[in-house]
């Protein structure tokens, strides 16, 4: 799953694969706001965390769940 999250006053955004599915992301983030949390925490495919304030979230964008496809299609 490809995320790529928007921070306010950013010109760059922070993108990273992740094994979690939709549905986890929208949930952490969803809790993360109505929580009023101080921040929001998720794990890439390769075991790093990122952590970003809540409230220098502009979006979050949850990419598709399909695996990208490697070599050439006949």
């Amino acid at each position: 799953m490809d995320i790529k999250i928007g921070i306010i006053n950013s010109p760059r955004e922070i993108g990273f694969e992740t094994a979690q599915t939709a549905d986890e992301i929208e949930t952490a983030v969803s809790e993360a706001l109505a929580a009023k949390a101080t921040h929001l925490s998720l794990k890439d495919d390769k075991g790093r965390r990122f952590i970003v304030p809540v409230a220098s979230l502009a979006y979050v964008e949850v990419g598709s769940e399909e695996s990208r496809r490697i070599g050439f299609v006949a």
